[in-house]
């Protein structure tokens, strides 16, 4: 049975949840679907979101984890309607919410909500073995995947590239997500690509394994002017072997952050912020995916700039982590 918009809007009151939950009610057997948008299917986004979905799904949760183009996408199918979270950079959804940066022109996003910081995105400058290119500054006059627009990782990669004084039209882009980035590179279509992700990542896994990639550093005094102008970039690294025989490389990171919005009700958030943190999803994270250890209460709440969810707030303070 799926619950109609007279239902939906019933829910959301107090006494929803625990109609829904009532044996014998109207409702009890129906479920309520909450889409996580996710990102490309070679990323990081696409399992965790699965690993998630998977574990916060119960008898009145559908959840499912949806490939998308990425943060930008995720925010603005949250807004249109099109699912009810999704993965968002901390950089975007700050955006989004403030009506600056890439918003900047554009309405507030002021519907938009956080469930929980997830984990630090590294900012990851992938080059094809062999090609002598040393740093970002060699870029100049190459052949780079940005990745597509409605991405996060587009507007990092031009945010680094500019922090070492490329510019566009510096080099010969390309709009390609990961997956036909990594194939182009090991075909020899591209010299470099851009990804903002948790490693390890599916992607850069195979290329490294079949091809042989290097990671370039984004460190020193550019890294200082990067961090400067953009605050939310920390400081991150890469260890060696996070890809086999890749060595490791200074970096610059952004948080990965679960975001939905305030159409969503108090009750329904308060349900999925708790089961994201319990024992069962705790199981599957760290079994699951190497970045799914890294998804920890204790920073659930680091670097979120935008307000949270009541429903995810009510928890949080619960559980003693806001007064």
């Amino acid at each position: 049975m799926i619950i109609d918009r007279r239902q939906l809007a019933l829910l959301t009151g107090a006494s929803g949840l625990a109609a829904l939950l009532t044996p014998g009610s109207a409702v009890a057997q129906a479920k309520q679907f909450f889409r996580i948008g996710t990102g490309g299917t070679a990323g990081t986004y696409y399992p965790v979101g699965g690993l998630i979905a998977n574990a916060i799904s119960t008898t009145m949760i559908d959840a499912s984890a949806v490939a998308t183009n990425g943060s930008v996408a995720n925010v603005n199918g949250i807004v249109g309607g099109a699912m009810e979270s999704g993965f968002s950079q901390s950089d975007v959804a700050s955006w989004a919410h403030s009506g600056t940066g890439v918003y900047q022109g554009r309405p507030k996003v002021e519907v938009l909500r956080a469930i929980a910081n997830l984990y630090p995105e590294s900012l990851h400058v992938v080059v094809k073995k062999g090609l002598n290119i040393r740093s970002v500054s060699d870029l100049k006059g190459k052949r780079i995947s940005i990745d597509e627009p409605g991405s996060g990782s587009i507007i990092n990669a031009k945010a680094i590239l500019a922090g070492y004084g490329i510019r566009d039209g510096d080099y010969r882009a390309e709009n390609l997500k990961p997956g036909p980035s990594a194939e182009k590179l090991k075909d020899g279509g591209l010299d470099a690509f851009f990804m903002t992700t948790g490693w390890p990542t599916a992607a850069l896994t195979e290329l490294a394994t079949t091809t042989g990639i290097e990671l370039l550093p984004i460190d020193g005094e550019p890294a200082k002017k990067i961090m400067a102008e953009f605050k939310f970039f920390a400081e991150d690294e890469i260890p060696d072997g996070a890809y086999k025989d890749v060595k490791g490389v200074k970096t610059l990171a952004v948080g990965a952050q679960w975001v939905t919005s305030t159409r969503m009700s108090a009750d329904l958030v308060y349900e999925v912020t708790k089961a994201l943190w319990s024992d069962k999803t705790r199981a599957l994270l760290d079994a699951g995916h190497a970045k799914g250890k890294a998804i920890r209460k204790e920073t659930a709440l680091q670097g979120v700039g935008i307000p949270l969810h009541e429903g995810a707030e009510r928890y949080y303070k619960e559980a003693g982590l806001l007064r």
